[in-house]
């Protein structure tokens, strides 16, 4: 069947609604959404954080947002899986595409990030988004904190990141102490689920290493995550480290022994109580990919938070 349209992204008329171009072809945007920098009556905007400079061990997730986009084109067009309905035609959702970051100034980067972060979310509509190093989740904190309050933070990850810094030191493997440490977000309704190394702190947040997934069943996990959260405002960042490198090989610090990306999905599916106010997904590093496995996993990863979004959207109605 030959396609309906091309290059949805900049000819769709509406911000609802499934495109029909071919796989292989068309604007990469996420899900084949609008490319727009008007964002009113969006329920949810898809924006690219492409900055990798924090990395400890291999850099290449600048280039994370241009590959989960490239990989989510095959989320358009059928019911989306598992969620058994056409999430672009429930909710309306825009790609706004990247942040304009400063190459050479690095210490402007949380500024520029925040700034624009709260300026998206400032309507209303939830934002998902792309990176990047886990550097990108701390001023993304920041700009959810500011409209809601400490947050309830759930944490998919092989890595804490509870080092601690001096407050301006540009690092992915710190931003949770700092977000602690500024009242950010809440320890106590927050749990970290993956863990597969050691920091010096935890901060006072629950963890689930990965030796512990491996007793329990997803929905064990959910309701543990759901149960720590204790329906405060919660955000979701989801370090895609967080799968073994079986199911995401194309990350800067992979870490053996980690959980399935089926397992984590249905995770993920089971949080429709949560009151998720904001998302990320993080640190998919396309030159160590291979078939896009692990782009296609980042990609799944936004597409779930969106059918939440729309499951409740639904229940609101």
């Amino acid at each position: 069947m030959p396609a309906s349209t091309i290059d949805y992204a900049f000819t769709a008329r509406s911000i609802t609604g499934s495109a029909g171009d071919p796989t292989y072809a068309g604007a990469l945007s996420f899900m084949r959404r609008r490319y727009t920098k008007n964002v009113k009556g969006a329920d949810a905007v898809v924006w690219g954080i492409p900055f990798d400079a924090a990395v400890t061990n291999r850099p290449g997730a600048r280039f994370g947002p241009q590959a989960i986009r490239r990989a989510a084109t095959i989320f358009d067009n059928d019911p989306q899986y598992p969620f058994h309905r056409d999430i672009t035609g429930e909710l309306a959702v825009v790609d706004y595409g990247d942040c304009l970051l400063d190459t050479g100034d690095h210490q402007k980067t949380p500024g520029r990030i925040e700034r624009e972060a709260a300026k998206l979310i400032k309507g209303g509509a939830f934002l998902v988004s792309l990176g990047g190093d886990h550097f990108v989740t701390w001023p993304l904190l920041k700009a959810h904190a500011a409209k809601y309050g400490p947050l309830a933070l759930v944490q998919f990850d092989a890595h804490q990141d509870t080092w601690f810094d001096d407050g301006r030191r540009i690092d992915h493997g710190s931003f949770v102490a700092r977000a602690v440490r500024d009242g950010v977000i809440d320890p106590a309704k927050s749990i970290q689920v993956g863990i597969r190394t050691h920091a010096p702190e935890d901060c006072g947040i629950k963890i689930l290493y990965g030796y512990e997934l491996e007793e329990m069943k997803a929905a064990e996990i959910a309701a543990a995550i759901v149960e720590r959260t204790a329906g405060a405002p919660t955000y979701v960042t989801f370090d895609i480290d967080c799968l073994d490198p079986a199911f995401a090989p194309g990350t800067g610090t992979p870490v053996a022994g980690g959980p399935s990306s089926a397992r984590i999905f249905s995770v993920l599916r089971q949080l429709g109580q949560l009151d998720i106010v904001g998302a990320d997904i993080v640190e998919v590093s396309p030159p160590y990919d291979h078939a896009d496995i692990t782009a296609i996993a980042g990609a799944t990863v936004a597409q779930l938070y969106l059918g939440l979004l729309a499951e409740k959207k639904a229940r609101l109605r």
